[in-house]
């Protein structure tokens, strides 16, 4: 069993300044992940073993899930907008509607949408629905949770401005509370929601995050006001000072780094180090710094950024630098397929919090052999990772994937692990 691994010699000349910086990227995500696999390589892990004769099994099945959704292989990337058009139904097309956007405004709004939306997405448990009137379909999980804070933003409960209700505010955010919430999605004793305060508390966070980097979110056309869509021009004039590439382009990894340091006070109840809020960041004694971050909820938003920074002429260039996201439909595969076992049968009866050694574990092993999987599900596609990029192995099979084996293998549809959620990581 692993016990708590001797930080390196590296990580002892950082200070803890420089450490905290260094846990707020991706390439921390990847590499912490790879020490804690290195651990099950060797069978030396606390919670689970892996088991890499299963590998071929767990592809077959991802394959015959892409196969199956995606006869073309022409799978989207995997975002928050596959969940805006549940069921066929193009809502942001007729959201804009008759607005005349430009590019450029149409990505504002586009991130304006999406950020919250993202925040608000922590699994809503097994008993939640959402009636959408716009098309008549009830929708559960990611798909209703997408759709109901669509709903919210069209109604302009995130504006500060009456006259133009599809933008989101640091003014309008700050007054969110858990009432809104319910009522916008249509929240009741027959229709509980999970982690509904600790919703709401995500989004006055990001209107307190807004307010402490006005340079980023000041909005010149309306002075005084802060708005989450000036996120484009940041990364616009990103691009334009390093002239990074060819044509108007940032790195994934880039923009994943910018929003876990304007976004880090959002979340609530976090590891700090030398001052910095470490977010979605928890303890393990198998990593050199006892750290394993994981940022699954910013990395869910910089995958979801991608396609507005697109529609306003920034491209997004090496996605592969992002991680596969550690939640429970990615993890829970790889539990339901042997992948992974639990050393206790007795783990799955057990409630377990976010940052028990057990999750972080699992999480950890999520994250590496996400990558180990893509391999070997490019392999059977024939297509190079170029051509297959992680957020299509993720969108095309390994997260329906995760589902369809949960539909599976309980009645309920749930993941096989019991997790104790607050609405703030999955």
């Amino acid at each position: 069993m692993s016990g708590p691994a001797q930080t390196g010699a590296s990580s002892l000349a950082r200070s803890p300044a420089a450490r905290a910086e260094n846990l707020l990227s991706a390439s921390a995500v990847r590499s912490h992940a790879a020490q804690i696999m290195a651990h099950a390589r060797r069978g030396e892990l606390a919670h689970f073993t892996w088991h890499p004769e299963r590998m071929d099994a767990t592809a077959d099945y991802v394959v015959d899930t892409i196969r199956s959704r995606h006869p073309d292989l022409r799978v989207p990337m995997h975002s928050r907008w596959r969940h805006f058009e549940s069921g066929g139904v193009d809502r942001f097309a007729s959201l804009l509607g008759p607005l005349h956007a430009t590019p450029q405004e149409r990505a504002r709004i586009a991130i304006d949408l999406v950020v919250p939306s993202v925040l608000l997405d922590a699994g809503a448990g097994p008993q939640w629905r959402y009636a959408d009137a716009g098309s008549g379909q009830t929708l559960a999980r990611s798909e209703g949770l997408g759709v109901a804070s669509l709903a919210l933003f069209a109604s302009g409960r995130l504006s500060d401005d009456p006259a133009q209700p599809l933008r989101c505010d640091a003014a309008a955010l700050r007054r969110i509370d858990a009432a809104a919430l319910a009522q916008a999605f249509q929240v009741g004793p027959d229709n509980p929601l999970v982690g509904l305060e600790g919703r709401a508390q995500l989004l006055r966070n990001l209107g307190e995050a807004m307010r402490a980097a006005p340079a980023v979110f000041a909005d010149p056309e309306r002075p005084g006001s802060l708005r989450l869509g000036r996120l484009f021009d940041h990364w616009l004039a990103h691009a334009a000072a390093q002239g990074e590439g060819e044509g108007m382009s940032v790195r994934a990894d880039t923009m994943l780094s910018s929003l876990l340091r304007l976004l880090g006070p959002v979340w609530p109840g976090r590891l700090t180090l030398a001052g910095v809020n470490l977010g979605d960041c928890w303890h393990h004694p198998a990593t050199s710094d006892g750290y394993m971050p994981f940022h699954k909820l910013t990395q869910w938003m910089s995958y979801s950024l991608i396609e507005p920074l697109q529609w306003g002429g920034l491209q997004v260039r090496e996605l592969d630098a992002l991680t596969g996201l550690p939640e429970y439909r990615n993890g829970g595969l790889l539990l339901d397929l042997g992948l992974l076992q639990p050393r206790d049968a007795a783990l799955a009866s057990k409630p377990l919090a976010v940052d028990s050694e057990p999750v972080v574990e699992w999480r950890a092993l999520t994250v590496a052999l996400l990558d180990d999987l893509a391999d070997a599900v490019r392999a059977r596609l024939g297509v190079s990772a170029a051509q297959f990029p992680l957020t299509q192995v993720i969108e095309g099979g390994a997260w329906f994937a995760g589902r369809r084996i949960a539909a599976e293998r309980r009645a309920d549809g749930g993941p096989p692990l019991r997790i104790v959620s607050d609405g703030t990581v999955f």
